[in-house]
């Protein structure tokens, strides 16, 4: 007689918290192509947050079992905070709302991507609390779909052609098929299964150390490093060159604690390929890829002062509107946001400056401490090894970018830290 097959709620939702993270870095693959076959663009983009949100059933069966949860959630100051975050949001929004400031359709955007990723953190650290699955398999969750993304990111480059995504519904309409460095066709930049060339640097740099400790064998993570590095290189995403370089050094320190000889290393090479670059400025090469100032671009304005000039006014509208505006006011939420011009500041925390105020910034900024300090206490764990060098990473990429508004990577970073701060539990003194 065949045994039934049954499923504990704290399993069940580590299976649920696995599927979403495995499938994260195709996200804008999938539903790219569904939207441009069956409509409902806005229905298909949700489907993490609408599996999230049927996966709170078991989220609450477990609290009302466990006691060490429920003790965790009431005294956990991240928890606190992100009430706070919550609160602070609906109400600038709704004010907003009152104010004519942003419409329902970008109010509504604006929240999913700025509250989901510490939701699904608190979520995935309740399930690994309750449940060793993820915390087991967190590097083959992580590595292998990685590992897909760079192998069609190599062939794109190497084999596809420029256009080939447009097979998968890509289009001026949904996504771009290809993006180029300012315009110019020699230099046409990947983007793999990722929703652009900058979103898969920022990606990277969690996948790349994550991908080492998924391939086991020295010949698979050379040859994991080298394909890897080659798909960072051609995104031509010099933010995330800088951030994956931080994270290396951090990962580096971390596993040798030679903080000396790494630093000074790092300073060095700095020095070194700073001297190298103001000496071949007037090289062409450098000048398209690293310094995106060629005369043979056609685009009109340059990355770099549009960059500039975004940052200047994110600062400024953060200075004289210290309350904020109102979610969906700013960032790509704000591109949904009718009759108001769309602001996009280059910089995640100008963003949230500018959408919740110095308020909302100062909540976040605590929520990413207190998480931070969470992982360097349980530094001798891989996983938070490689979260702390990602996060200082990603944290320089968002000072350029809107880094943590895509999905893949805000909801992958902060659900595997989700994961790794909920490795000791039960324990009291955990309590934060």
């Amino acid at each position: 007689m065949s045994k039934s097959f049954t499923l504990s709620p704290a399993r069940a939702l580590s299976l649920t918290c696995a599927l979403v993270l495995a499938l994260l870095p195709f996200h804008a693959l999938i539903t790219t192509w569904a939207i441009s076959n069956f409509g409902h663009s806005d229905l298909f983009k949700i489907w993490k947050d609408i599996i999230i949100i049927a996966s709170l059933p078991l989220v609450t069966v477990l609290i009302i079992k466990k006691p060490d949860l429920r003790d965790w959630l009431r005294r956990s100051w991240v928890v606190r905070l992100y009430v706070a975050y919550i609160l602070l949001h609906f109400l600038v929004g709704f004010w907003a709302l009152r104010r004519h400031e942003v419409d329902k359709l970008a109010l509504e955007y604006a929240l999913i991507i700025n509250l989901q990723f510490i939701g699904f953190f608190i979520v995935c650290a309740l399930a690994a609390a309750s449940d060793n699955f993820l915390k087991r398999n967190w590097a083959r969750i992580v590595g292998l779909p990685a590992a897909i993304v760079v192998a069609f990111g190599l062939a794109q480059h190497f084999i596809l052609s420029d256009n080939f995504l447009r097979h998968f519904g890509y289009s001026e309409k949904t996504i771009q098929p290809y993006q180029t460095v300012d315009a110019n066709l020699s230099y046409v930049r990947v983007q793999s299964t990722l929703r652009g060339a900058n979103p898969l640097g920022a990606y990277l740099v969690l996948a790349v150390p994550a991908g080492l400790a998924y391939f086991r064998k020295r010949s698979a993570q050379a040859a994991w490093l080298l394909g890897s590095l080659i798909v960072l290189f051609y995104s031509y995403s010099r933010s995330s060159w800088a951030g994956m370089t931080l994270a290396t050094i951090v990962l580096v320190w971390l596993a040798t604690r030679q903080a000396k000889k790494i630093w000074l290393t790092a300073a060095i090479v700095a020095v070194v390929a700073g001297a190298g670059l103001y000496g071949l400025r007037s090289s062409q090469t450098v000048q398209d890829i690293f310094l995106h100032t060629s005369n043979h671009s056609t685009s009109a304005t340059s990355s770099n002062q549009l960059r500039n000039e975004a940052l200047s006014s994110g600062f400024h509208d953060v200075i004289h509107q210290p309350l904020g505006r109102g979610p969906g006011t700013a960032g790509p939420a704000s591109f949904r946001n009718n009759g108001h011009a769309n602001r996009i500041a280059e910089n995640y925390y100008l963003q949230l400056g500018q959408e919740v105020g110095i308020a909302g910034l100062a909540i976040f900024l605590a929520i990413n401490l207190l998480v931070v300090r969470q992982l360097w206490r349980r530094r001798a764990d891989l996983l938070a090894r490689v979260l702390l060098a990602s996060w200082l990473g990603i944290s320089f990429i968002n000072l350029l970018s809107h880094a943590w508004t895509d999905d893949t990577l805000s909801l992958l970073w902060w659900g595997l830290a989700g994961v790794a701060v909920a490795s000791r539990w039960p324990a009291k003194r955990q309590s934060r």
